[in-house]
C-alpha cells in the first residue's frame, strides 16, 4: 500500500487599485507536499506581489485560498482518493474584507 498526500490551493487576493477603489483578482496556483508548506509560499507570494495572476494593484491587502487535501491510496494497483476542501485567509483584513474574499472564493473556487 502506497499512500500520498498532496496540498494544492488557488483563490483571490484582494488589492487596492490606483485610486480609491479596492478589489479581488485570481491567485496563482500553489501545490505543496504539506498545507503548511503551501501557505507559507502564499504569504512569501502575498509580501512579494507575485501572488496575482495577472491583474496589477497598487497595493495588496491578503488572500483567500480555496486548499484541497488529496490523499490517495495504491491498493493492488487500483487509486483510490480522498480529497477534503479548506479555506485559509492570509493577510491583515477586516471581517468585511474577509467575508468579501470568502464570497468569491465560494462563487467559483
Amino acid at each position: 500500500m502506497v499512500k500520498t498526500i498532496k496540498f494544492k490551493g488557488i483563490g483571490f487576493v484582494l488589492g487596492n487599485y490606483w485610486g480609491e477603489e479596492s478589489g479581488a483578482y485570481p491567485t496563482i496556483y500553489f501545490e505543496a507536499d504539506t498545507r503548511e508548506a503551501l501557505l507559507a509560499e502564499a504569504k512569501v507570494a502575498l509580501d512579494n506581489g507575485s501572488i496575482v495572476s495577472g491583474m496589477g494593484f497598487e497595493s495588496l491587502i491578503g488572500a483567500v485560498l480555496s486548499i484541497k487535501q488529496e490523499t490517495s491510496i495504491e491498493i493492488d494497483d487500483d487509486e483510490y482518493v480522498n480529497e477534503k476542501l479548506y479555506l485559509e485567509f492570509i493577510g491583515e483584513m477586516t471581517n468585511e474584507q474577509i467575508e468579501f474574499l470568502e464570497n468569491c472564493c465560494l462563487e467559483v473556487c
